[in-house]
């Protein structure tokens, strides 16, 4: 699905990788492990086209993404691209209901949308909350809700920058399991983190940083 060929980033003298090669399977998990500064996220910015690698390319389905116009970029973005982060990326002072319709294909309306809305808020265990205020939720809950939203987006490709950061074992191990199923149902899925027991849980794992080995080294999953 995703091809990186010799990928490398710099910031100015600085070298974060170089060299990086490999494939971002679809119904597949690719960990991202590494130290604080050695370029997990940035790697993540690039593959979203939020930021431009030094060298190399970046190809999805056979075409180069590294050189898509702006316009194109927003489109493969929002059309094949889903984001989970610690900052949620919720409206605070909106519904839930109101923050999940924004997942929802351009066009369609919240209320054409309302049995699979409701669908994925009970898939999270949030069945019924649905004009629930954001700003009322706990942590846990927010980052349910940002999952809720990837299972109504439905991307091909979902980048997560330690999505657990914050949470406790028990909100660990749901959103994993959500990501889980999404990357069941079709989807690639790559995680930034910094904990051994979600690294654990993907099925591949790629050690960022100038002097590791650019390739990702399979392991197996132990859910």
């Amino acid at each position: 699905m995703i091809d990186l060929t010799g990928l490398s980033k710099s910031f100015g003298p600085r070298t974060l990788w170089q060299d990086l090669a490999f494939t971002i399977e679809t119904r597949h998990i690719l960990a991202l492990t590494g130290p604080s500064g050695s370029g997990k996220s940035t790697l993540l910015n690039c593959l979203g086209l939020l930021d431009t690698p030094t060298a190399g390319t970046i190809h999805h389905n056979g075409q180069d993404i590294t050189r898509l116009s702006h316009r194109k970029a927003r489109l493969f973005r929002r059309d094949t691209l889903g984001y989970l982060f610690q900052s949620y990326a919720l409206i605070d002072s909106a519904t839930i209901a109101d923050n999940l319709s924004l997942a929802t294909k351009p066009g369609r309306s919240l209320r054409a949308s309302r049995p699979a809305l409701d669908q994925a808020l009970e898939q999270v265990g949030l069945a019924g909350r649905g004009d629930d205020v954001v700003h009322r939720l706990s942590g846990g809950e927010q980052q349910r809700v940002a999952l809720a939203r990837l299972i109504l987006k439905r991307p091909g490709l979902v980048l997560a920058d330690e999505p657990t950061g914050a949470l406790d074992a028990d909100n660990t191990r749901m959103v994993i399991a959500i990501l889980r199923s999404l990357a069941d149902a079709g989807c690639a899925v790559v995680i930034a983190t910094h904990d051994p027991a979600v690294r654990d849980l993907c099925d591949s794992v790629l050690q960022v940083g100038i002097d590791t080995d650019p390739h990702p080294v399979k392991e197996s999953v132990t859910a």
